[in-house]
């Protein structure tokens, strides 16, 4: 098999070199090409036209990153786009390989109508998404965050938007929506709080140590710290919504280290500023980079961060092999 793989700045040329090592051993041909761009922040914005708009937003100009594609059979991508265009020109194509749960950046209805697999590596970043939610429950219920930012200032801060009421995660019940891999790790790190730890996930049945509820709405009237981790689609959209928040009180903390499209941001915003929950932790928004006169920038109840949960070094390095184990095991079984 001849396989052509794309690096980028964050999966480098040379991380797909060792992680790919498997498919050479087993006497494939693997060619790797360099999708790189000034800085990290360009491939970013790029990535985001992307999952906005789909594979053809971005269209590959670069004619040595195309050169013989017709030859190979399949392709590995982490964030460069494969279109339509790019599909049609590939007339060997069996497979794409994409290194991550998502595969936004993949025409894959065109790709399936060609009879092309697309195959993802849900779980690669896993580990650091589920560390990060702990972050920022952190960071949200004792103000780290906040209280850095005016430190940096020269001001001590103690007067944080839940003075009153700043929570020990120990003894809370931590309701989590979605109970897949992510879900899963974020419930074992957090039952070592001690927490009382519930969830809702109608595609995974009754968990040891862990109790699951029938429906979002009896999830967030019993607990303290809600966290979401499903995936996007149209049965999820806005999953979270008025509804939902109306049926949390006031001592209640939100996070959202998953998709915006599960939020309804305006109701969110609500919320908040109408103090009908406690605070909120957001890492995915609706637009990216947030824009300036985002309304969430003027509230205090939220800690904001820059869609960082999955980015880790570990996550990156470990994709490439990853998907190679889990290639070669499916293809030959």
């Amino acid at each position: 098999m001849k396989i052509l793989a794309f690096g980028d700045n964050l999966i480098t040329p040379e991380m797909l070199r060792d992680g790919l090592k498997a498919f050479e051993k087993k006497g494939d041909t693997v060619e790797i090409r360099d999708w790189s761009h000034k800085n990290v922040e360009d491939l970013q914005n790029d990535n985001i036209k992307i999952e906005q708009s789909g594979a053809s937003a971005v269209e590959i100009n670069d004619s040595k990153l195309l050169d013989s594609i017709e030859t190979f059979d399949l392709i590995i991508t982490q964030f460069t786009p494969i279109s339509k265009n790019i599909i049609d020109r590939a007339k060997k194509l069996k497979y794409i390989g994409v290194l991550r749960g998502g595969v936004e950046n993949v025409d894959e209805s065109y790709a399936k109508s060609k009879g092309v697999k697309v195959i993802n590596t849900g779980g690669r970043n896993a580990r650091a998404v589920a560390e990060f939610t702990v972050g920022m429950i952190l960071s949200e219920t004792r103000n780290i965050a906040r209280t850095s930012s005016e430190m940096h200032k020269g001001i001590w801060y103690k007067d944080f938007p839940n003075k009153n009421k700043v929570p020990e995660i120990g003894g809370k019940t931590v309701g989590i929506i979605g109970f897949g891999h992510i879900g899963q790790l974020v419930a074992q790190f957090l039952k070592g709080f001690n927490a009382n730890i519930i969830f809702y996930d109608p595609y995974v049945n009754e968990k040891e140590d862990f109790k699951k509820v029938d429906n979002i709405e009896d999830l967030v009237k019993q607990s303290t710290i809600v966290t979401i981790h499903m995936r996007a689609d149209s049965t999820t959209h806005h999953i979270i919504d008025q509804h939902i928040f109306e049926l949390m009180d006031e001592n209640t903390y939100f996070i959202n280290t998953a998709r915006s499209a599960l939020v309804d941001e305006s109701a969110l915003i609500k919320a908040l500023k109408e103090n009908k929950i406690a605070g909120a932790a957001i890492d995915t928004f609706e637009d990216e980079p947030l824009p300036k006169n985002s309304p969430f920038l003027s509230l205090q109840n939220v800690t904001l961060t820059s869609h960082l949960a999955g980015t880790t070094v570990d996550a990156f390095k470990n994709s490439p092999k990853l998907f190679a184990d889990r290639f070669l095991n499916s293809v030959n079984n």
